[in-house]
């Protein structure tokens, strides 16, 4: 893929996605709407992406539309964003989002549930974009693998694999045309998304604390660690 004339005056834009029920959770509310530190994780997330960009739009199950207005007035949250409702998948979600996105520019897009992305990887995804087209986060992987079923498997090397993160970043053009695909189950990013149209995907360096509160088990280390936050 040819590299983007770097452009200083390039708009960023920022889609946070939490358009998800979170039953993996076991809780009564979305895992989006837990409280960490008494702020909702949510909203954790979209403050960190507030200094980047002016234009926010939050995917999120529409039944909770009018919850998400109540806990914005509880806690008083006050950053200007637009809301959209999520669809039956992530790609659906995405893709609902991407039609609020009428300017070139860099897009962002990164998970609700990934409250702990630090500010200086957020930059470098743009940095790196605005050179390459995209920017995804990935960190390599500690873990021997094998791949197979529990009776017949086989080691594989682990160096050839990368954990996949978000944020993920694209030039709205190039996310927008691939998003313009027929749903394939094979889309679990939008990086997979962004392939199958045709284009190398560029990773960048991730965080170890970068994680997605996805268990009971995810929620309770992040509410040791946002206190060091």
């Amino acid at each position: 893929m040819l590299p983007l004339q770097k452009n200083k005056y390039m708009e960023y834009f920022v889609i946070i996605t939490g358009g998800g029920t979170g039953s993996r959770m076991g809780r009564d509310i979305p895992k989006q709407f837990l409280c960490l530190n008494g702020i909702p994780v949510i909203m954790h997330t979209i403050n960190k992406f507030a200094t980047f960009t002016k234009t926010i739009i939050v995917t999120l199950p529409e039944q909770y539309f009018d919850y998400w207005e109540e806990m914005q007035h509880k806690y008083s949250f006050h950053i200007p964003h637009t809301v959209v409702a999520g669809g039956e998948t992530r790609f659906y979600s995405v893709k609902n989002a991407l039609e609020y996105l009428q300017n070139s520019g860099l897009v962002a897009i990164h998970d609700a549930v990934r409250p702990f992305v630090s500010p200086n990887l957020i930059k470098f995804c743009f940095d790196h974009a605005e050179k390459y087209g995209n920017a995804v986060a990935a960190i390599p992987l500690k873990n021997s693998l094998r791949m197979g079923s529990h009776s017949k498997n086989k080691g594989v090397e682990r160096s050839d694999f990368f954990a996949v993160q978000t944020p993920q970043v694209f030039d709205c053009d190039i996310i927008k045309k691939s998003y313009a695909q027929a749903f394939n189950p094979k889309f679990t990013d939008d990086a997979s998304v962004v392939e199958a149209f045709g284009y190398d995907i560029n990773l960048v360096d991730g965080e170890e604390l970068n994680f997605k509160i996805t268990t009971p088990t995810d929620l309770m280390i992040a509410e040791n660690l946002i206190n060091i936050f």
